[in-house]
């Protein structure tokens, strides 16, 4: 705590005090909020990689003929195949936003899994409102089950290399 005995000088040394605590405060913020920014690209990045990486896939097994076109649905089994590259993908993306992050790899991954369990949690909703058209509710409920282990997954791959 502060004493009063450097105070006793009067207001103006009060104040040389005050000033110098918030120069050194305003001086370690900036560096903090320069780290924030990595970080925050860093989850960025790996949620960009695993859309990118869905997306991609979706595309070329839709071109292949292994999807139907995106007005028809697919079958339970197709689903699954997508549930199972989806899944590999997620780890990928929460690899790279552990392997990206300035410090704290599974923090931001698991941050990357919070996002992510958030967008699908938008998916469930989206397909209960929809119904049976938009294709199985089980497939996003799954997707929200398995988005946390696969963000520790990729964080831990990343800490798993680091200790080597």
């Amino acid at each position: 705590m502060w004493s009063d005995e450097g105070l006793r000088g009067g207001a103006l040394s009060g104040s040389a005090v005050a000033v110098t605590a918030n120069a050194g405060a305003v001086g370690c913020a900036a560096r903090p909020s320069r780290r924030v920014l990595r970080g925050v690209g860093a989850v960025f990045a790996g949620l960009l990689v695993n859309a990118v990486l869905s997306s991609a896939t979706d595309e070329v097994l839709r071109a292949a003929g292994v999807f139907p076109p995106m007005e028809q649905t697919m079958s339970d089994a197709l689903f699954a195949l997508a549930t199972a590259y989806r899944t590999v993908f997620g780890i990928a993306g929460c690899y790279v936003a552990a392997r990206l992050a300035p410090h704290r790899p599974m923090l931001h991954a698991l941050w990357l899994g919070g996002v992510g369990l958030a967008l699908c949690l938008v998916g469930v909703a989206v397909a209960w409102s929809q119904g049976p058209g938009f294709g199985p509710l089980w497939y996003p409920l799954l997707l929200c089950v398995t988005v946390l282990p696969c963000a520790w997954v990729g964080g831990r791959l990343v800490e798993h290399s680091r200790v080597r």
